[in-house]
């Protein structure tokens, strides 16, 4: 029979590599429940309202992932407006709970490899902690009113906060030999090495098997640290495109220009109609001497 202890840190490490799908489960299930709190389709409410949300995932210290999101209540359009008036915060918290609770992922290893890892049924754990978010200038804290500066400082902690251990791979795992070389705590040693196992990762360098292998130096969790839904707020695009803006105007206050001296502009494309040979080989003849003086020295050696 197995161990509690190995039957745990194969339960920890599925469960960071299932941590986005159980996530999405959450967002399906949401919707759901919020329209049977509210006595309505699911039909009837998206004509409604909609659920907007941003998340971060953050490690804890064992090493498995959790998330802090921040969700929203919209009207529905596209210009974030609040819901109507039934649809409030409490009944929001309400069918948050009900459907953390109802998320479950059954998964398993692969019995050829691992015949002693049973199956298993991942869900979010009962620490659930919902803290309504009202408009105010007041101080982050719990039941306190915070503004958008405070909103955006809390989800800007937890996308730059890391695991604060040291000795932890920052690329991935190449070989199991890589792992036995760590300078970590045994226990993030662990979670690695059992990740690269379940993942079916050799000792020698090849392919992998499986994305374990790959996110095994991130204890099997493979996820993008931050994921919001496209109308919460601003997209990823329109922020990259301010910036490279922003950075062109910097370089180029004047107006970018191309080599002629013409205004840019990234709507025009130059097509070059026709192409013509223009030869083989080395035109100079110094650079053609060189080259041949190195393939011989290729030959001789």
């Amino acid at each position: 029979m197995p161990c509690c202890d190995c039957y745990d840190y194969h339960a920890a490490v599925l469960f960071n590599a299932y941590a986005g799908k159980l996530w999405k489960r959450f967002t399906t299930y949401l919707p759901r429940h919020l329209a049977r709190l509210a006595g309505l389709t699911q039909a009837a409410l998206r004509n409604t309202c909609r659920v907007r949300y941003v998340k971060v995932a953050e490690y804890q210290a064992r090493g498995v992932v959790h998330y802090h999101a921040v969700l929203r209540l919209d009207a529905a359009g596209e210009d974030f407006q609040p819901p109507p008036a039934p649809f409030t915060t409490r009944l929001l918290c309400e069918a948050i709970g009900h459907a953390a609770a109802a998320v479950a992922l059954p998964v398993t290893a692969d019995p050829a490899e691992h015949p002693h890892c049973p199956p298993l049924l991942l869900r979010f754990g009962p620490q659930v902690d919902r803290k309504p978010i009202s408009p105010g200038d007041d101080l982050p804290g719990t039941g306190r009113k915070l503004n958008a500066q405070a909103v955006g400082n809390y989800i800007a902690k937890y996308a730059t906060k890391g695991l604060a251990t040291s000795g932890l791979p920052a690329r991935p795992i190449a070989t199991r030999l890589d792992i036995d070389g760590l300078r970590c705590p045994p226990h993030h040693r662990r979670m690695i090495a059992t990740a690269w196992e379940l993942g079916g990762g050799q000792l020698t360098p090849g392919p992998r098997k499986s994305r374990l292998c790959r996110w095994a130096h991130q204890f099997g969790h493979g996820g993008h640290f931050l994921t919001k839904s496209r109308r919460y707020s601003v997209t990823f695009g329109l922020l990259r495109r301010a910036r490279a803006e922003y950075r062109r105007q910097q370089r180029h206050p004047n107006g970018q220009r191309d080599p002629w001296g013409r205004p840019l502009d990234e709507r025009v494309v130059l097509i070059v109609p026709t192409w013509t040979y223009d030869g083989t080989g080395y035109v100079a003849t110094p650079a053609a001497e060189l080259a041949l003086a190195s393939a011989a020295r290729a030959r001789a050696h």
